[in-house]
């Protein structure tokens, strides 16, 4: 079952398949991150958190 790296929330296999480098098994986050947001194919600190 895969999870996210940052804060560990379940996330499936099609979410990997689209959203983690590829090679990789799991997401370096998700949409429940509040902290880290996506920026192209970087990982960022998020500027505000999200609700």
């Amino acid at each position: 079952m895969p999870t996210c790296e940052n804060c560990g929330s379940f996330v499936t296999a099609e979410y990997v398949r689209v959203f983690a480098p590829n090679g990789m098994d799991s997401p370096r986050v998700c949409p429940n991150c509040e902290d880290k947001v996506r920026d192209g194919a970087d990982v960022r600190e998020a500027r505000a958190t999200r609700h």
